[in-house]
């Protein structure tokens, strides 16, 4: 095997993570917040910096919905520093005493959670997730390592010097977060070779970078981002109410991925849901992909409409198109999700809870909802602060991963001089 040239990366992140490791929560707290006044100072830097990546982006033909991803604006980066402020504002997870026990051998133990100690992400088109992933990082005591996709080269060149030079302001090492800028495949390989440095790793991508990671990597994966949303408008749901809620969660931020891919509608409504929710969806700039079962209800329609694939039906858009198909009822709609990666976001729009609570019963999701967006997967909507990812498979940690999901424990026994019987 050749040498692995993140090695030396790796050995200054652990000791790094010692160094943070030792920090109070007043003192991470104070660099978060610094860190958020340098990000809103540093406007101009940054936005020139993605400018470039947004010019290469285009020049390369990106599609629209990862140019949506790439892009950075004032609005954006300023949300960005508001996230970083209310991961400052959160309880700190580290120190924490989950339980203890007395037993009868006189020993008291405890269990006391602690940062993972480093922690890897890859992920593509996405310079926000640099920042977010270093506040929380920074806020759990753990040293992180970024592998950025090659869109984001300069964004994540500018902000990761940023974020160091905090860090250098606060007497902690540049080391505590660090970036791979080089755009060389074979690096990612070395990353995922520095189980003896590294604690986790997390890819944020396709799933052709989930899959290399969960058969190359010498170090604990947790994945997560990928998988179809679903939304299933049941028979007696409010259907003013619905196509609001098909709208948020379609066309709120396309890119994301608890956007809405597949609207599921019973039958008992289609021939009059459907005609309202392609006015309504159509005139907002939504494109529609309809299975076999829903194809016949746009005959009537001036709206044009395009068959759906097998494959569409099991990627996401990233556009504001949408598929459609219609169900002869609830277990159907149970069915078509199981059977189509829904293991992300879905949700049900109904007034009948029996079936609300047969529909949260019956799927095994990371987060469902009822009569409620798709959307609300998320860190920040769900009281977390900023997110490392959404975590679709079941362990360590499951849906959007915050502060505690960068953590673990250790025993703690307090004796009297005690000896084991």
């Amino acid at each position: 095997m050749s040498e692995n040239k993140l090695l030396p990366m790796g050995q200054a992140a652990r000791h790094a993570s010692y160094a943070l490791g030792e920090r109070t929560t007043d003192e991470k707290n104070a660099l978060l917040l610094a860190l958020a006044d340098a990000l809103e100072n540093s406007l101009p830097e940054i936005l020139l910096a993605n400018a470039h990546d947004m010019d290469a982006a285009r020049a390369s033909g990106m599609a629209e919905g990862m140019l949506d991803r790439l892009m950075l604006d004032e609005p954006r980066v300023r949300a960005l520093a508001a996230d970083v402020r209310q991961v400052a504002s959160l309880h700190d997870p580290v120190g924490e005493i989950l339980d203890g026990r007395e037993l009868s051998s006189g020993l008291s133990l405890m269990r006391r959670r602690v940062p993972l100690g480093v922690v890897a992400a890859i992920y593509e088109a996405r310079p926000n997730v640099t920042v977010d992933v270093a506040a929380l990082c920074l806020k759990t005591g753990n040293a992180v390592i970024l592998r950025g996709g090659k869109e984001t080269r300069h964004s994540n060149e500018t902000l990761v010097a940023l974020i160091q030079r905090v860090l250098a302001a606060h007497n902690l090492p540049p080391a505590t977060v660090q970036a791979i800028t080089d755009p060389d495949r074979a690096l990612v390989s070395d990353l995922m070779r520095l189980d003896r440095y590294v604690d986790m790793l997390i890819p944020r991508g396709g799933p052709g970078l989930h899959k290399r990671c969960r058969e190359e990597s010498h170090i604990p994966v947790i994945t997560g981002g990928i998988g179809i949303c679903h939304i299933f408008v049941d028979e007696s749901a409010n259907l003013d109410a619905s196509l609001k809620v098909l709208e948020n969660a379609k066309i709120q931020r396309r890119s994301a991925c608890n956007a809405l891919e597949t609207i599921l509608i019973h039958k008992a409504i289609a021939e009059d849901f459907i005609p309202r929710m392609v006015a309504y969806l159509g005139s907002r700039g939504v494109s529609f992909h309809a299975t076999e079962e829903a194809l016949p209800y746009w005959q009537s329609l001036a709206s044009p409409v395009v068959p759906v694939t097998d494959d569409e039906l099991v990627n996401e858009w990233l556009t504001l198109d949408v598929n459609v198909h219609v169900v002869e009822g609830l277990p159907e709609a149970i069915d078509f999700i199981r059977s189509h990666q829904g293991d992300h976001s879905n949700s049900i729009l109904t007034e009948n809870m029996h079936n609300a609570a047969t529909f949260l019963n019956a799927i095994d999701a990371a987060a469902l909802f009822v009569n409620a967006s798709t959307r609300f997967t998320d860190g920040g909507q769900f009281g977390l602060g900023a997110e490392v990812a959404v975590s679709t498979q079941k362990l360590h940690a499951r849906g959007p991963l915050g502060l505690e999901a960068l953590t673990t424990y250790k025993w703690i026994g307090h004796g009297n001089y005690t000896v084991r019987p």
